[in-house]
């Protein structure tokens, strides 16, 4: 076994070995995304999985290159003129042996003919599957032998907290495959919104995305994807943005199964209940979502869902409380809003959603019509 496959193998089964998603077929909330879509088993000495597992530093910058360099993609116009002009798109990164290809919808906006290349100049054709310019995400694919495809492991965006150092891998205007090491400067809440452009829901990173660099993965020190990079909303800014891969991992469901992207709407702005402010004020419930907002007309205002009115501040953070508190949504509990976020993103419009809330001192069921997102 060579270097490279030892760190692979081996940053793999820590990843498993955390609880995190390694296989986008496994992770989808929406279930299987397509027919040809495969999981790669690997299998790890003992002590090597002992080593990464119980360590607690992750992998290296370097290790984390080695790792996921492989499955990152360059992505170009094949229709530029003349020859000699730019042709780079963007970046982008392979996810499973069936040859599909994450990447920014704005990477491959309104272009006819893509062509991706691995590593050098060697160039494959590549198809557009779908794209979802609400959530910036696009998939394609190539028609390639899956021993040279290198999928990449995906991580847990819920997971995600401001500090935490991550690698940005792409490509730069000159050369292939460059590594960035930064760390999380914001992370971004809210349930409804998915315009990126609002940079809610957006996983901030303390440098500016690169156009050639928009598209690549955004990577955790266990070597997982956490984020693809976008250029949507970081404008002139000096933060780069990322779609969180929790996001990624149901639009890309979608589009593998039927080409298009239907957004549920719930109508809803929540707050995490933390064990201080449950504590400090009695609550009823030691976790879940503290409603902060009902949004007029939405499926979340039509269900009599109630908004807190009292404003407090506990640990520097403001609520407004005497909302319902939801603890559930289709039977999975919650103590995250992207964990509400993510049941809605796997419905569609015009499914029910069944939320188990605490209004003041009784638990109850309400059942709420999902919508589609306003037109902004």
């Amino acid at each position: 076994m060579q270097q490279g496959d030892v760190i692979r193998a081996g940053a793999l089964l820590a990843v498993a070995g955390a609880g995190a998603g390694l296989a986008l077929a496994g992770a989808a909330l929406t279930g299987n995304l397509g027919s040809s879509t495969t999981i790669e088993q690997v299998t790890t000495p003992p002590v090597i999985a002992t080593s990464l597992a119980n360590s607690g530093r992750g992998l290296s910058v370097q290790e984390i290159y080695r790792l996921d360099a492989p499955g990152v993609v360059r992505i170009s116009n094949a229709d530029a003129r003349p020859p000699a002009a730019d042709r780079s798109l963007g970046s982008g990164f392979v996810i499973d042996k069936a040859g599909h290809i994450v990447t920014s919808n704005l990477v491959v906006s309104g272009v006819s003919g893509i062509k991706v290349s691995f590593s050098g100049s060697d160039e494959v054709d590549a198809s557009i599957v779908g794209h979802d310019p609400a959530t910036d995400v696009a998939v394609l694919q190539v028609d390639a032998h899956s021993r040279s495809l290198s999928p990449l492991p995906l991580g847990d965006s819920d997971l995600v907290q401001v500090g935490d150092p991550v690698v940005a891998i792409g490509n730069s205007s000159n050369l292939d495959r460059t590594a960035t090491l930064g760390i999380v400067s914001g992370v971004q809440h809210g349930i409804d919104t998915a315009d990126p452009s609002s940079q809610d829901h957006a996983i901030q990173v303390d440098a500016p995305v690169g156009h050639a660099g928009s598209g690549g993965p955004l990577i955790n020190t266990l070597g997982q994807v956490i984020g693809v990079s976008s250029e949507a909303g970081s404008s002139g800014s000096r933060v780069g943005l990322a779609i969180p891969i929790d996001t990624v991992k149901s639009v890309v469901a979608q589009l593998l199964q039927t080409g298009t992207v239907q957004h549920a709407y719930l109508g809803l702005d929540a707050a995490p209940v933390t064990p201080s402010l449950a504590r400090a004020y009695n609550l009823p419930s030691s976790y879940g979502l503290i409603v902060q907002g009902v949004v007029p007309g939405s499926g979340a205002a039509a269900a009599g869902l109630h908004a807190g009115r009292t404003s407090v501040v506990v640990a520097g953070e403001s609520y407004l409380l005497g909302g319902d508190i939801v603890v559930a949504a289709n039977g999975k509990p919650l103590t995250s809003d992207s964990q509400l976020r993510n049941v809605v993103q796997a419905m569609k419009p015009g499914d029910t959603l069944t939320l188990q809330v605490w209004r003041g001192d009784k638990k109850e069921t309400i059942h709420v019509k999902l919508g589609q997102p306003p037109k902004n």
